[in-house]
């Protein structure tokens, strides 16, 4: 509100430069968006000559043929039962990790939070050789154990930094007179801290979620079994070294990124909510 205000009170030549860069911003943002869902109806050659134009005779094929050729199917359920899976593992262990870290005030807590914090600086790239050579030796290679346990640890150390911010925001003394009328710690977290911090369950799920949708290295690493590759996989096998099936592999394109734009539309108020009622705040 107070920079839509801020906004209002400026000069109108500010206001008209400030409208056209936004404007300007939501094309370049939409338009890739937009062109890859009408050029996904086009078929190869088409897309090749006239690679911005409309399609001519908008067609179905490419979905199809995508579907049936790159088993859109079992990848689709793959996505879903990773992102799943990692994301409610993830968010219980972050919750139980920040109500342990900021409720429960032992020596080596400031230890562990900069453990999780210097987390936030690991790269997949950096570990994915030691992380594969410790996935053979622990026999999970080619699982879908192998694939949700890097998915849970590399989304933990952000989830917990957001989590901790606001669990260290509920009141003590809250808690501390539910201990006084003889209430456990695992009631004190299950009835209390997890229905306080829904707001932040909602953003670290929605970060979570999208960044396990979109991740593509791990599965392509740790899996060689067709039936356990997930969506980004499965959509590269349309892209060779001596020809690219442009239309099959932005039909499959479109096909990975519905799901996923469809989440965000429902769900992104409470990704606002989550950020604005505290998960950044200290």
């Amino acid at each position: 509100m107070e920079n839509g205000s801020a906004l209002r009170k400026a000069p109108l030549s500010w206001r008209i430069v400030s409208y056209i860069l936004m404007l300007l911003f939501a094309v370049l943002t939409i338009f890739p968006l937009v062109w890859l869902g009408y050029s996904s109806l086009k078929p190869n050659r088409e897309i090749m000559q006239h690679p911005l134009a409309l399609p001519q005779a908008p067609t179905l094929y490419n979905y199809v043929t995508a579907w049936e050729m790159a088993g859109m199917g079992p990848a689709l359920f793959n996505s879903v039962f990773y992102s799943v899976i990692s994301t409610a593992l993830g968010i219980f262990i972050a919750l139980a990790a920040a109500y342990g870290l900021s409720k429960f005030h032992f020596k080596s807590s400031n230890f562990f939070i900069s453990a999780f914090a210097l987390g936030l600086m690991l790269t997949v790239h950096a570990v994915i050789i030691p992380l594969f050579l410790v996935e053979v030796r622990l026999g999970i290679v080619n699982t879908r154990l192998g694939i949700i346990l890097p998915y849970v640890a590399f989304s933990l150390p952000m989830s917990i930094m957001i989590a901790l911010s606001y669990v260290r925001s509920i009141p003590d003394a809250l808690l501390e007179s539910a201990e006084i009328d003889g209430a456990k710690y695992r009631y004190i977290f299950w009835r209390m801290i997890v229905p306080l911090s829904t707001p932040v369950i909602a953003t670290m799920g929605i970060l979570s979620f999208l960044g396990h949708w979109n991740e593509f290295l791990f599965v392509f690493v740790f899996t060689s079994s067709q039936a356990l590759k997930s969506l980004p996989p499965a959509i590269t096998i349309f892209a060779g070294k001596r020809m690219t099936e442009y239309g099959l592999q932005y039909a499959a394109l479109v096909i990975g990124f519905l799901p996923m734009l469809v989440f965000y539309i429902a769900f992104h108020s409470h990704l606002i909510k989550g950020f604005g009622e505290g998960a950044l705040k200290e």
